[in-house]
């Protein structure tokens, strides 16, 4: 029994020494995603993990932290939601002025009490309740401080709560009203409710199993993906009850290292941000904590998951604001460990040399122009179909060409592409597919012959009308000619092969949990990297809509999505949260996109991201997509005040001349206007470097306002 069918992706990683799977590491993140039934692979020898010391909670620590999301993008890990409504903060200079003046009037009310001058009234409870043989005595005079020691105490009270004690003394400590509690691990739940125990498989009548899996948390045997990776299996037997015994055998032989990953790794090398599995989450950063941030999100941490980016994300920001650092690799990495668990299938394309991890953090490494990568690249997208594969091509091709038809390119293409399958039972590499654009006579005559002799005459009547129509006006047969060519170069030579010399990677593999990044030629070849950007871009999309098995949720990654995004791939890009899908695109700024796009390009995403540095122009489009609100304004208006009586206008003339200010009253209107969430300026010239402003929307429609982040905490 396999998993999802990724056995197929055993072979599919450049090393296959399994890493050893430790304790989870400190902190770990992750967000609840119920994901559909998946298969449960047979039971095999488990690898040999060699366990490090954990410097962060136990796993079982872990498991018991609360986990508490109460809008979109919330760390939820450990998280405790403001009160409702900003409490009334009083400044601590009035405070301890207010103390000042309680703890005075106290004392003086003591001295008044003490000395007799306010009479002996106060003290007639201790003359009643003693004895008339106590006063002198020893006893007495204990009864005396006794009784003084209550008074004075009464007094402390009712003086310290009008002078606030507690709230001042609480404010210096930093656990006054307002301020937010320490995280702290909360005491152990019920074993009936603890996560560490596996409840639903004792539930389920899977005690032996529960038991096995409960003595590997215990005994650190099981980190954090494990148990995602687990759990992920007991939701797909709870869906199809014929997987049960292959999960129990599975458990019981392996414990811990059941159900692995068809890569046979149990963690990453390396984690460069904060994870929870549990939830599926990343962290980001903090959340500014200002006036411009509603008061329930100040502070908080802010993460996202598959919830948010099955809507899709974009950011924009320009060359070292972070877009990379701060946003691709840890959502790569988070998709990676997901990808381990069995949960998610991850595509990240980037330039060659761009730091997403080390190689072994992938299953598979697509280093186009690179002669010792392991993988190439499908050209087609897996398919046979050729007109399926003419559709996507001509979108990589010349999609981003205004004066060509992309249906006249596919067309063209289907012509040229139907025939050279029929014939030869695959479809062209790209030097046979740029000597069929072209017009070469020995190639072309070389088809029609292979089609005479197998009787494919349908086909060779495609091939005529392309030969007719190469050449007259409006033809797209040179532009796609110009396009192959930037692919049919030397540093390609033996990429891009379909006749089965080389291992290409296809998108068709979307259905298993693979971990894949692409690696582009940028350095010297900048234009055929962006056409197999777009050509990616375009594969995934149409791949991604026609899975059969929807329950991972596939994500595309472009670090850099320059001239990849045409009409019909936003378009795609729109149908991915219907088909549990997403893309993360990062531009360094809009330009980078034609003009025409950029009102549909920012409607089409869900999650917007603008990094400090943007410019005016691109800010205008931020706070556009971004809208308005109505806020409250407060209008102060200051009025000289004129006295009528001689002894006040001597009054005012003293303080002004002390002042060398007039006396003024000062007149407040309070009323609603609206106003844009971020304005232009304030997006080019107000976010602080190292922080990006973002709205979140999740794939249910509850959305979260634009968001500064401070995305080095």
């Amino acid at each position: 029994m396999d998993t999802d069918g990724t056995q197929d992706a055993r072979d599919a990683r450049a090393t296959p020494v399994p890493r050893p799977a430790g304790p989870p590491p400190p902190m770990p993140s992750s967000a609840p995603f119920e994901a559909p039934a998946a298969s449960v692979p047979a039971p095999g020898p488990p690898p040999a993990p060699e366990h490090a010391p954990s410097t962060g909670p136990t796993l079982r620590e872990w498991l018991h932290v609360p986990r508490i999301a109460d809008a979109p993008g919330t760390w939820a890990y450990g998280h405790r939601p403001r009160p409702p409504e900003e409490p009334e903060r009083t400044p601590t200079r009035q405070l301890i002025t207010g103390a000042l003046i309680s703890f005075l009037a106290g004392l003086l009310l003591w001295s008044l009490l003490w000395n007799g001058y306010l009479g002996s009234f106060w003290v007639w409870p201790l003359i009643v309740l003693t004895p008339d043989s106590w006063p002198g005595t020893e006893t007495g005079v204990m009864a005396d401080h006794v009784y003084s020691a209550l008074v004075i105490g009464i007094m402390a009270v009712v003086f310290g709560r009008l002078g606030r004690w507690p709230e001042l003394a609480g404010r210096v400590v930093g656990r006054g009203p307002g301020s937010l509690p320490k995280e702290t691990l909360p005491p152990p739940p019920e074993p009936e409710d603890d996560p560490a125990e596996w409840p639903e498989l004792r539930a389920a009548g899977q005690g032996d199993v529960a038991a096995r899996l409960a003595s590997e948390v215990r005994d650190g045997r099981m980190n954090d993906v494990d148990y995602a990776r687990i759990r992920r299996a007991w939701h797909s037997v709870r869906a199809d009850p014929s997987r049960l015994t292959a999960f129990a055998e599975a458990v019981r032989g392996n414990g811990a290292a059941a159900c692995v990953h068809p890569s046979n790794k149990r963690d990453l090398p390396v984690r460069a941000a904060r994870h929870d599995l549990f939830v599926r989450q990343v962290r980001l950063g903090t959340v500014h904590d200002g006036e411009r941030t509603p008061y329930a999100r100040r502070g908080t941490g802010l993460a996202l998951d598959p919830v948010l980016l099955g809507t899709s994300l974009l950011a924009v920001g320009p060359p070292g604001a972070g877009k990379t650092r701060a946003l691709v690799r840890p959502v790569v990495e988070s998709l990676s460990l997901q990808a381990l668990a069995g949960q998610a299938a991850v595509i990240a394309v980037c330039a060659s040399g761009t730091q997403l991890g080390p190689d072994d953090a992938y299953d598979v490494v697509v280093g186009i122009g690179h002669p010792e990568s392991v993988y190439d690249l499908d050209l087609y997208g897996g398919t046979n179909d050729p007109d399926e594969a003419a559709a996507v091509l001509a979108e990589g091709l010349v999609g981003d060409l205004t004066d060509t038809d992309s249906r006249r390119a596919t067309t063209a293409l289907a012509q040229l592409l139907g025939p050279f399958r029929a014939a030869h039972g695959r479809l062209p590499a790209i030097p046979e597919l740029r000597e069929l654009l072209d017009g070469e006579p020995t190639a072309l005559a070389a088809l029609r012959e292979a089609l005479d002799t197998d009787g494919h005459h349908s086909m060779r009547r495609e091939l005529d009308a392309r030969e007719r129509q190469s050449g007259a006006a409006g033809d797209p047969g040179r532009a796609l000619a110009d396009r192959v060519a930037l692919l049919d170069r030397p540093a390609f030579t033996g990429f891009f092969d379909t006749s089965g010399r080389t291992r290409p990677f296809s998108l068709r593999s979307l259905e298993h949990p693979l971990r894949v990044r692409i690696d582009l030629p940028e350095r010297g070849h900048a234009e055929a990297s962006r056409l197999l950007a777009r050509l990616v871009l375009a594969q995934f999309t149409a791949n991604a809509a026609v899975r059969a098995d929807r329950s991972l949720f596939a994500c595309l990654v472009l670090d850099d999505a320059t001239r990849t995004l045409t009409e019909e791939t936003l378009r795609g890009v729109q149908r991915l949260r219907s088909v549990n899908a997403g893309a993360v695109l990062t531009l360094r700024t809009l330009d980078d996109v034609p003009e025409a796009l950029h009102t549909a390009l920012l409607g089409a995403v869900g999650c917007r991201m603008a990094f400090s540095g943007i410019t005016t122009w691109d800010g205008k489009r931020f706070a556009e997509a971004w809208g308005t609100e109505w806020v409250e304004t407060r209008d102060v208006t200051q009025r000289t005040v004129f006295a009528d009586q001689p002894l006040t206008r001597a009054i005012h003339a003293f303080r002004k001349l002390v002042t060398g200010k007039a006396v003024t009253t000062d007149a407040v209107t309070v009323r609603k206007v609206e106003r844009e969430r971020w304005s232009a300026s304030e997006l080019a010239h107000s976010v602080p470097a190292g922080h990006a402003v973002l709205s979140l929307r999740t794939v249910d429609g509850e959305h979260a306002p634009p968001l500064l982040v401070d995305l080095r905490n």
